[in-house]
């Protein structure tokens, strides 16, 4: 039917890294019947401020990965993105990293991050998980596995999943500090998919397509199911028709 270009944002520089990203994005775009042509993008390109590289993608995931090399970027490419009206995904540390850019830049919290990628941070809008607070073992203290996580009704995340609930698969340690959830969703941030105290989904309403997921719904897409974020995702680059 058409083709769009969906700009992938990442450090490792191997798309076999981001194998499961791409094979998603494959088969939401066979249930819309188009071609997903997938852009590589360095996040290291985009530390020191946007370069223009998302100009003429038609939307943007921004994956999950470890550590804070890239981290910079994806934060200006997330920005980017919600300032274009740009549709954008972002999983695991792109639902993380969503947050921080909405803190920074919205909530004027300077120096906001995450705990884990800045010890030092005025603002850790992103820390350990409660019981994570005195284990060290990195492997051993990740959420890991399938999980359920509630959604809230009338949300965009609800019509994604088409219900209340959700299951998808987790491998995480951090998580949103409950003690900014508050003035995020005061600013606008809204938290769709939570998990008891555990933020799971977050979107925004006033924006083409804003959603982060802390699971990995890529690890369930299928040729024949494809993953309901990424659906949401090509619907949205779709209906835009490079209009942005």
């Amino acid at each position: 039917e058409g083709e769009v270009t969906v700009a992938v944002v990442g450090k490792y520089g191997l798309e076999d890294a981001y194998i499961s990203v791409h094979e998603a994005l494959k088969h939401a775009g066979l249930e819309q019947r188009v071609d997903v042509e997938r852009e590589w993008v360095h996040a290291e390109n985009l530390a020191d401020g946007y370069d223009g590289s998302l100009d003429d993608v038609d939307g943007l995931v921004v994956p999950g990965g470890f550590g804070s090399r890239g981290t910079e970027g994806k934060i200006e490419a997330i920005r980017y993105a919600r300032e274009n009206d740009l549709p954008f995904l972002g999983l695991c540390l792109g639902f993380q990293m969503a947050v921080v850019e909405f803190a920074r830049n919205v909530l004027d919290l300077a120096g906001a991050h995450s705990a884990e990628l800045d010890e030092e941070t005025p603002y850790p809008v992103i820390d350990l998980l409660p019981e994570q607070e005195d284990l060290d073992d990195m492997g051993g203290t990740m959420r890991l596995g399938t999980h359920v996580t509630e959604i809230e009704p009338g949300t965009l995340a609800y019509d994604l999943y088409g219900g209340p609930s959700c299951e998808e698969r987790h491998r995480h340690r951090y998580e949103v500090n409950p003690e900014y959830i508050p003035d995020l969703e005061e600013a606008g941030l809204v938290f769709s998919g939570t998990s008891g105290r555990r933020m799971e989904i977050l979107e925004l309403s006033e924006h083409p397509y804003f959603v982060g997921t802390q699971f990995h719904p890529e690890f369930r897409s299928r040729p024949t199911r494809a993953s309901p974020p990424f659906v949401g995702l090509m619907d949205a680059v779709t209906a835009l028709g490079g209009e942005r």
